[in-house]
């Protein structure tokens, strides 16, 4: 079976691609932080839904990098994941 990573890779070669990607960097983000966030509290997608009040499909969509969530959203998830949310701004880094 073919990883994502080993394809994102492979693609990454190519400049249109990691140009797109870049510009979904944020998105991409804020999904692995959903993901990593009920991971780490040993949640399904289905009890953080309930926790959320809200639901399975919703949180499918935020990890699946397709929605972008409000802050009200995410703080929600910290709640429902035991943990804090921190947004915090960050000074960009000259590209090579």
């Amino acid at each position: 079976m073919t990883r994502v990573r080993d394809l994102h890779k492979k693609w990454a070669k190519d400049k249109d691609y990691g140009r797109a990607y870049e510009e979904l960097r944020p998105e991409f983000d804020i999904a692995r932080a959903v993901i990593d966030a009920r991971v780490r509290a040993g949640l399904t997608q289905e009890q953080l839904a309930r926790r959320m009040k809200t639901t399975q499909s919703a949180i499918a969509r935020l990890e699946g990098g397709r929605v972008r969530p409000s802050t009200q959203t995410l703080e929600r998830l910290a709640a429902a994941t035991g943990t804090r949310l921190r947004i915090s701004f960050e000074p960009e880094t000259a590209s090579t």
